[in-house]
Formats: C-alpha cells, sequence, structure tokens
C-alpha cells in the first residue's frame, strides 16, 4: 500500500504507533511502516505536539525510549523553507475562506505533505477539506473500524 512519495504521518499515527495496541500494530502492518519507516516522513511541527503529549500525559520512560526510537527512524521536515511557508499562507487561506476550521499545526503539516507531495496518514479528518479540494492526498483510518479510507488512497 505505500505511495510512490511516501507517507507523512500525523501526530496521531506516531502516537498508536508508540502504544502498540491494535490500532497501531493495524496501521503499522497495513500501511507496512516498521519494515520502511524510512519512506515515512513527519513535520518538525508533529514533532513538537508529540513533545507536549509526552509531558501533558504523563509518558513513562518505555513510551518515551519508544518515541525517541520512531524519531531516530523518521525523516524530519523543517517548515523553514520558502515553498512550504508560501504552501501554507494559501493552505491556511483558503481552508479559512472555504469554512475550514484546520488547526494551525495541522495546516503546517498539510502544508508539508503538500510540498513533498507526500499522503498524509491520519485517524482524524482534519484534512478532510484540503483533501477534498485537492490541496493535499490524505489516507484516512478510522480509528474503530480500522479500515483505510480506500477512495483516498
Amino acid at each position: 500500500m505505500p505511495t510512490e512519495a511516501g507517507y507523512l504521518l500525523d501526530t496521531n499515527i506516531v502516537i498508536a504507533l508508540i502504544r502498540n495496541r491494535q490500532l497501531g500494530q493495524f496501521i503499522d502492518t497495513s500501511y507496512q511502516l516498521s519494515t520502511g519507516l524510512h519512506r515515512c516522513v513527519i513535520s518538525v511541527v508533529t514533532v513538537g505536539e508529540l513533545y507536549s503529549l509526552v509531558r501533558y500525559l504523563g509518558w513513562g520512560q518505555k513510551k518515551r525510549e519508544t518515541l525517541t526510537e520512531i524519531l531516530n527512524e523518521l525523516v524530519w521536515t523543517d517548515i523553514n523553507h520558502p515553498d512550504l511557508l508560501r504552501a501554507y499562507g494559501e493552505l491556511d487561506a483558503d481552508c479559512t475562506k472555504g469554512g475550514c476550521n484546520m488547526g494551525k499545526n495541522d495546516a503546517w503539516i498539510a502544508a508539508t505533505a503538500q510540498v513533498t507531495g507526500m499522503t498524509v496518514l491520519t485517524t482524524d479528518k482534519d484534512f478532510d477539506y484540503a483533501h477534498s479540494q485537492g490541496m493535499l492526498k490524505r489516507i484516512w483510518i478510522d480509528p474503530k473500524s480500522q479500515l483505510g479510507d480506500e477512495e483516498s488512497k
């Protein structure tokens, strides 16, 4: 199932992988993430969100070590690039005009996906508007049914 350009992992995907419960195992197996994490990218915005969540949720040593291991396997994409900054401005403005309530962190993640050509892998609906408008590609995984959204692939 990997896309040609690879996956840009949303924060919730990394959390599911760290927790390694049924959802995380399903995602890992279905999208072959642990066998090819080099094909996966995360935004530095996601890294910041993860460090915040570690502190907020009071994660223990084992989960923090797993987070470090996963972060060491992933390619981090900086947001300090003219193309990405332009994409963020356009995407954020277009989403706001379109009535989309995308959070600012998700707008950075979406702009990263747009510029890199990678497909966002997510378990939430925050990228739906941008996806429906052709601004980016995303695969939505229903965290309850654990089934990928086939039409978004």
